[in-house]
């Protein structure tokens, strides 16, 4: 195993954009067993690769699930309210 060199700040999931490119499988391994790798250019934090499980976590759930969820825990979700039905014009929009 190619130990990576870590950045100026020495931390260990820290890499230079040149030594993430040139030991990029060991980067993408380290990302999935050790957690985030951070990479910076000319000493400046740039990016972070996470494995793809991680990422799919912190992105969420696209189906609005969560905002549903908190509107039912609303303590407003009892109130009842009028509705108007208004028609409201369709513009066409041409690109």
């Amino acid at each position: 195993m190619t130990r990576n060199r870590a950045s100026r700040r020495g931390a260990a999931n820290a890499w230079q954009l040149r030594d993430a490119k040139e030991h990029f499988s060991d980067l993408v391994r380290r990302a999935k067993v050790d957690g985030p790798q951070l990479v910076t250019v000319h000493g400046r934090d740039e990016v972070v690769v996470v494995a793809a499980d991680e990422f799919r976590r912190l992105k969420g759930e696209p189906s609005g699930r969560a905002l549903v969820e908190l509107l039912h825990r609303s303590p407003l979700r009892s109130v009842d309210f009028d509705r108007k039905a208004v028609r409201a014009p369709v513009r066409r929009v041409d690109l």
